[in-house]
């Protein structure tokens, strides 16, 4: 049994979506689409360009009212709350351009992010003046001292992130995302612009966030890269044209005609190619 075959609101989904339909004047950018992140899994999200992909993440996000469809988080509906709302019940997202403070270290951006959540009083006095936050409490030195060892960031802890390559700024995002200790993160094309030796880094990362117990956070990754997406994801949705034509483990998805035709060219053509790489897990893990 799916997890489109279950009653929404159960502990089967952290995130569901129904019948989402976006459009744009006459332009249907999506048509009825469902989606479903099972609880500490890793969901992948592709398609060629003008897929959907986007508007889809702006649906589940809150910055885009969907034309018709539902959206529920943790079993809440949530189709009419704003970002801020969804922010509050456990999503969290980051986005293809890392939104940083260029003057603060890798370390003063967790613990910003972690007073979001845990101190907001002292995060106004913070806002006064950046540059010197205050002192941090033991409990909250800890928190993000297990961060910074959970994305492998502890050696540039103190290195402010203009200095840092991009692979390190997207690193610091997603810890940035999770210091609010959300249930689900959608990551907007983190893969976008990294050489093979960040990208495999970044993606060990996100398997290792998942794999920790005490987290329980689920990953929707929408990306181009759809062998990296493959390599990873326990379940993939594949979009073209705004619709869902594939809602399966990765090795059925990578065996599909219909998704080899219109992600990866013309099935003829992917034939000759090498075949893609496995997830190590054979099939991935069904929501």
């Amino acid at each position: 049994m799916t997890v489109l075959e279950t009653e929404v609101g159960t502990d089967v989904s952290v995130l569901s979506a129904r019948g989402i339909t976006v459009r744009f004047g006459g332009l249907n950018a999506l048509s009825d689409v469902d989606l479903d992140v099972a609880p500490r899994s890793i969901a992948g999200l592709v398609g060629p360009n003008g897929a959907g992909k986007t508007t889809m993440l702006g649906v589940l996000s809150g910055l885009l009212r969907p034309t018709h469809g539902r959206v529920w988080l943790r079993g809440e509906d949530v189709t009419d709350a704003s970002p801020q709302a969804r922010a509050r019940n456990g999503l969290a997202r980051t986005f293809q351009q890392p939104e940083l403070f260029l003057g603060l270290t890798v370390r003063e951006h967790l613990v910003l992010a972690d007073r979001v959540h845990f101190a907001p009083r002292r995060l106004w006095r913070d806002m006064i003046d950046p540059r010197s936050l205050l002192p941090a409490s033991s409990a909250e030195n800890d928190r993000v001292d297990g961060l910074l060892e959970l994305l492998n960031l502890t050696r540039v802890a103190k290195a402010p992130v203009a200095a840092l390559p991009l692979g390190v700024c997207r690193l610091v995002e997603v810890g940035r995302a999770m210091a609010g200790h959300p249930h689900v993160i959608l990551l907007d094309e983190p893969l976008s612009g990294l050489d093979m030796k960040a990208s495999e880094n970044l993606l060990s990362v996100f398997q290792r966030v998942v794999n920790q117990t005490e987290r329980d956070v689920s990953l929707l990754l929408v990306e181009h890269d759809v062998a990296a997406v493959l390599a990873l994801s326990n379940w993939i949705f594949v979009l073209d044209f705004g619709e869902r034509i594939a809602a399966d483990c990765p090795d059925v998805v990578r065996r599909d005609p219909a998704v080899r035709s219109a992600y990866l060219g013309d099935e003829e053509s992917v034939e000759n190619e090498p075949e893609m790489p496995a997830t190590g897990d054979e099939g991935g893990v069904q929501p």
